[in-house]
């Protein structure tokens, strides 16, 4: 009989134990089942094989230890940065029990993974992306889009009752004489396919073309969300490979905006290939019979406000996500959009992201900032907070008409820094009729004087200067106009006719 050396029986009962291809399913309370795909494979001391879950595919890079219990470490390139995960993991009888640990070491919540065929869960192989063309422009929102838009405020928590009661909530209470028309669904509304292939929703939204028949009713548009990878950037079903068959089913059940977020994309595709991605959809959106703005969601990767327009998008997104917080917001606003005011005009828009004005992690004075700064930057305003039971100061600032007309001005020309005095900063925009915008910003920690001189911004001395927040008109003789501006306030006027 061969001798055999004790560690490689270690190795050969460990590949035996482990190696395979595991799947953890987790029904969720929308009546999805969310299923993790483990396939593992060790060769000796080499661990080879990868993780699915949601939207991300992760690399196995190491695995250690024995049937007492097992360290899976992975790992993927998300980006420009690379992110990592680890899990424990026991085998009981013929489960694998697994538990993810987080950057601090705490342990999540148990999953139970049973053996799945092999390739099953594997993730697809791209399909190579189309050559590229120009897609026709497809003449909507000549002006910003407004409306709403369900992540913000309540992520995976939106559901056919939430979507009624805010487009309720837009048709009573102000919002839709404003000029907010888009009821927009983000993230998590997916089902499952049906044998055909078509999507469906989940039971969260058991019948969306009856949503939709009812937004219209109110005088509203219905908006949806997904992703041109196989998932969204919650897991759930992506458009990947039926680009065309799901356009056509949005046009039939009603929709009027689309959001596509480029999520599980990244697995597939690499940046130089997002354009050709997104003109997949553009194309598509444009055979369906229907006419829907569409929204690129990618971060401002890959430059997109050069060739947004030429996949048929209305606006693309120019960063990463907002987030309640001054930091936040002023960050984006103010030092990320610089250099983009020569590609916004109408019917094609920088996005820097939706509203959190009545979220309740910013000030009344930094909301109006928000607000103010968006509408120079000719931006899509998309309320994110809870329409149904707004503060009257929330609703004041959401319902500026006077406001909403700065970033609603047909002109279609996005405004542009013209000065910067340590935390002070004067913005300006082009409105038609030759008026202009004027907005002095004060991002520092306590109130400050701001003067802008008429010459700076090509003006004589005006007949005309009104503080939009005031509602008044303010003196306007001399060659400056100076107002003390509170911390992280502004002060908005409108110089000229």
């Amino acid at each position: 009989m061969k001798f055999v050396p004790f560690f490689l029986l270690a190795v050969c009962a460990f590949a035996a134990d482990v190696t395979g291809n595991w799947v953890v399913s987790q029904p969720m309370n929308d009546g999805t089942v969310r299923k993790t795909y483990f396939n593992l494979k060790l060769e000796g001391s080499q661990a080879s094989g990868n993780i699915r879950t949601g939207q991300f595919n992760y690399s196995v890079k190491e695995i250690t230890g024995g049937p007492d219990g097992y360290t899976i470490q992975a790992g993927l390139m998300d980006g420009h940065s690379e992110r990592k995960a680890t899990y424990e993991a026991k085998l009981v009888g013929d489960e694998l029990h697994i538990t993810t640990r987080g950057r601090n070491g705490a342990p999540g919540p148990e999953m139970i993974a049973h053996r799945a065929p092999e390739g099953e869960g594997a993730y697809p192989k791209p399909v190579p992306p189309p050559a590229l063309h120009k897609v026709p422009d497809n003449g909507l929102v000549r002006t910003p889009p407004m409306g709403w838009n369900s992540w913000n405020k309540f992520h995976g928590r939106v559901d056919d009752a939430a979507v009624r009661g805010m487009a309720d909530a837009m048709a009573s209470n102000g919002m839709k004489e404003a000029g907010y028309l888009y009821v927009n669904i983000d993230d998590t509304w997916e089902g499952e396919r049906d044998a055909q292939g078509n999507i469906q929703s989940n039971k969260k939204f058991p019948d969306m073309k009856a949503l939709a028949d009812y937004v219209h009713s109110k005088g509203l548009k219905l908006g949806i969300y997904s992703s041109p990878g196989p998932n969204t950037c919650a897991g759930y079903e992506g458009s990947y490979e039926h680009e065309l068959q799901d356009a056509k089913t949005y046009a039939a059940w009603g929709i009027d905006y689309l959001k596509y977020d480029w999520c599980s994309a990244r697995n597939l595709y690499t940046d130089e290939e997002m354009q050709a991605v997104y003109q997949k959809m553009g194309d598509a959106l444009r055979a369906a019979g229907r006419p829907i703005v569409y929204s690129l969601c990618q971060y401002g990767r890959a430059d997109v406000w050069k060739w947004g327009p030429e996949v048929g998008g209305n606006l693309w997104r120019t960063t990463g996500d907002i987030s309640d917080r001054w930091q936040s917001m002023s960050g984006i606003g103010f030092d990320k959009q610089l250099e983009l005011t020569p590609y916004a005009r109408p019917g094609h828009w920088n996005d820097p992201d939706m509203l959190e004005i009545g979220n309740g992690g910013m000030s009344d004075d930094e909301y109006r900032t928000h607000m103010s700064l968006w509408s120079i930057l000719a931006a899509p305003l998309l309320a994110g907070n809870d329409l149904r039971d707004m503060s009257q100061s929330i609703k004041d600032i959401l319902e500026n008409h006077e406001v909403i007309a700065i970033d609603q001005d047909k002109l279609g020309k996005e405004g542009h820094r013209v000065s910067k005095e340590g935390d002070q900063e004067i913005w300006v925009r082009d409105l038609a009729g030759g008026a202009k915008a004027v907005g002095l910003f004060n991002r520092g920690a306590d109130a400050a004087k701001i003067s802008v001189k008429w010459a700076d911004i090509g003006e004589k001395a005006p007949k005309k200067v009104r503080d939009l927040w005031a509602h008044q008109d303010v003196p306007s003789h001399g060659a400056e106009y100076s107002a003390t501006v509170p911390s992280h306030g502004v002060i908005l006027l409108r110089v000229g006719k």
